[in-house]
């Protein structure tokens, strides 16, 4: 069934709710799905509701133009999206598969909704498997003296393909801050710990140096400073004394795959809202 996605941020008050009902009322609008958030400490309320767009008189052009008036009254952050139209996911990877593995078989089967337009890595090695799919791949290699030649030619990927999100399904280099300002909130990295611990890189290494029983994964947007930005999703796996670096590294990457494409997905379905370097996830 085809959705308009609105989603809304703003300060804290009476009558939000009530005014946005029965704006959508006034309109025979039918509400699908509704979540709402008040955050008593920071005195935001947040907002995502599914309306039926057949319901609706007017397309989103039309919504942005009757909605405007409520928005100013409540000084909103606000957005409106089609489900309708599928948001363009550009994957980046290096050696490692195991993730772009799970997100390109989820896109195959349909679980994911979006279109893959490209795949870039620093390496050759995941070539067949993605060419397999269809799908273009570029072989983008990053001097380790120069990286700036390289990330160039990343972002004119990224701007040539018309990249709506960018998922790191394991890219193990670091974007340049210039690349994070330009795709804020939008590019989604999976770190292979539960951050904030570990930090950087081989954190399976760092934990089992602090013995600890459970590790995790942690699927967050992308900032300048690393793997600090805000987090969208995680999961944890119990391990023992037992457990080698080696035993690690296998039980992780099946919550890495996990805990990316669920992530993912509630990001292409417009649920996550970022307030600051917080998120409120409507899942």
């Amino acid at each position: 069934m085809r959705t308009f996605r609105l989603v809304i941020a703003c300060p804290d008050g009476v009558g939000i709710v009530a005014k946005v009902s029965n704006f959508l009322a006034t309109y025979n609008g039918w509400i699908s799905e509704a979540s709402h958030h008040s955050d008593t400490e920071s005195g935001w309320f947040f907002m995502r509701h599914e309306i039926r767009a057949d319901s609706l008189p007017f397309d989103l052009k039309g919504f942005y133009q009757a909605f405007a008036p409520i928005a100013k009254e409540f000084s909103m952050q606000w957005r409106i999206t089609d489900s309708a139209v599928k948001k363009r996911v550009v994957l980046m990877a290096s050696r490692e598969s195991h993730c772009l593995a799970d997100l390109l078989h989820r896109w195959h089967s349909g679980e994911l909704d979006c279109e893959i337009p490209c795949v870039i890595s620093n390496h050759d090695a995941l070539r067949s498997m993605v060419e397999w799919h269809g799908i273009p791949y570029f072989h983008v290699p990053v001097d380790p003296a120069d990286k700036q030649p390289a990330f160039a030619e990343v972002s004119r990927l990224i701007d040539e393909y018309q990249a709506d999100t960018v998922v790191l399904a394991r890219y193990m280099q670091i974007l340049p801050p210039d690349l994070c300002q330009r795709y804020a909130h939008q590019v989604i990295n999976i770190h292979h710990s539960f951050l904030p611990s570990f930090v950087g890189a081989k954190p399976y290494h760092q934990a089992a140096k602090r013995g600890v029983k459970l590790i995790g994964a942690t699927c967050h947007y992308v900032t300048e400073e690393l793997d600090a930005g805000p987090i969208i999703e995680q999961d944890v796996v119990r391990i023992t004394h037992r457990d080698e670096v080696e035993d690690m590294v296998r039980l992780g990457k099946d919550v890495e795959k996990m805990v990316l494409s669920r992530g993912l997905r509630y990001h292409l379905e417009d649920r996550v809202l970022v307030h600051g370097n917080k998120t409120v996830v409507f899942n």
